[in-house]
């Protein structure tokens, strides 16, 4: 049903859009081909889910696929808005002349300006160009983004302990090996305390990792590496022959992360010392709201923590943090999460402008955020899911230095 209703908001998009595109070619023939394109671009888009209907498994056509239509419908976008301020503009013109008595044997409306539209296309042309370089080289963009997070009750002994944090992997989507080493090794070399994974390891099926081992078994850190699962770590996206398959691939998921060496935390804690002194790795289930599964336990995961000892909560979904973490009263330091991907596109631009789409669904999408002395961070994610791509939204290795103050 959802993907009946993108395809009706596509197509009222296409008929409005095609406006601008009429103005510009007025007595010419090339309006059709325009149309001709966008109709064979849908009607792939169509057949790619009709021929690859099972989402759990990876096909390079239908994500071609998705990323044309995504980036026609960028450009869309762009051309409504122009098209739409024009219109509002044209109908106050028309009353204003029908009001006036100017406009007495012609039309109500003013015809379209052709310069209007020009630009409107022009700057149409970026987002569709943008969508486009992200699935060919903005998706293995990888940035290294670095905080420092002070707090006056941090242990002395881990004042300037580093922790690299890694999320959304989803190694299923994946088309490109070298890359990926690149990336891993990249991580590796922040030299790190711990290195701390917050979930969707893969799209949806444990095989996805097949052959991944030796390369996310390669990473390490002093005090280990560390993950819990996210939403599609649990095959609720796949179709199963029976429940019994579904607990065999989530029972073959952990086996895999163990053998590369990861501590899984399934709502549990872990403490590291340093000197006299420790903290503690707090790991739940996915926990988020809406649609998303409830899974986690965070009260089963800190038992036997006191309130005053400091806490790193890895949860993968941010809105966990504002739904039960930051008011609890164990006081989760630091809350690490990722799941929104920053929607893989947006315009970032440090100290000027922040902006994706993820920003009309979550109040907290992407980087560092604060509330009563407590931090969450929300990775931008590693990998790529849907749209095989990121235009804007880089793939992140998050790096936090932990301060005393």
């Amino acid at each position: 049903m959802r993907f009946i209703i993108a395809i009706i908001i596509f197509i009222v998009f296409q008929l409005y859009s095609f406006q601008l595109i009429r103005t510009l070619s007025r007595g010419h023939w090339w309006k059709w081909v325009y149309l001709l394109i966008t109709v064979l671009i849908l009607a792939h888009l169509i057949l790619q889910f009709v021929w690859h209907p099972d989402r759990s498994q990876v096909s390079g056509y239908r994500d071609f696929a998705v990323t044309l239509v995504l980036g026609l419908f960028a450009a869309q976008v762009v051309m409504i808005l122009f098209m739409l301020g024009e219109d509002i503009y044209r109908i106050f013109e028309g009353l204003f002349n029908t009001l006036s008595r100017k406009q007495e044997h012609t039309s109500f409306l003013p015809s379209r300006r052709d310069f209007i539209s020009k630009v409107g296309l022009g700057l149409a042309a970026l987002p569709f160009g943008a969508i486009l370089y992200g699935a060919w080289k903005g998706k293995y963009n990888y940035q290294v983004r670095e905080y420092e997070l002070s707090f006056t009750d941090l242990p002395a002994a881990f004042d300037g302990y580093k922790i690299t944090q890694l999320s959304d992997i989803h190694v299923g989507s994946f088309d490109d090996k070298e890359e990926v080493k690149y990336a891993i090794n990249l991580a590796n070399e922040q030299h790190s305390d711990v290195i701390l994974f917050t979930g969707d390891l893969v799209n949806n099926v444990a095989s996805e990792l097949y052959g991944w081992e030796d390369v996310f078994g390669s990473l390490t850190a002093r005090d280990g590496v560390y993950s819990v699962l996210g939403n599609h770590d649990y095959g609720d996206y796949a179709s199963w022959d029976s429940p019994e398959a579904k607990v065999a691939n989530m029972t073959e998921l952990q086996d895999i992360q163990r053998k590369m060496g990861w501590k899984l935390l399934l709502d549990e804690h872990v403490k590291i010392t340093k000197s006299k002194d420790q903290i503690a790795l707090v790991g739940v289930q996915n926990w988020g709201g809406g649609r998303f599964p409830k899974y986690g336990d965070l009260e089963k995961a800190s038992t036997g923590l006191s309130n005053e000892e400091f806490k790193v909560l890895l949860s993968h979904d941010p809105t966990h943090w504002d739904l039960q973490v930051k008011d609890d009263p164990k006081k989760y330091h630091l809350t690490l999460s990722g799941h929104t991907h920053g929607m893989q596109f947006g315009i970032e631009i440090p100290g000027f402008i922040k902006w994706s789409p993820a920003s009309f669904v979550y109040k907290k999408w992407a980087g560092i955020y604060k509330e009563m002395d407590q931090f969450l961070n929300v990775n931008r994610g590693f990998g790529f899911l849907g749209y095989s791509g990121r235009a804007g939204i880089w793939p992140e290795i998050t790096v936090i230095t932990l301060k005393k103050a």
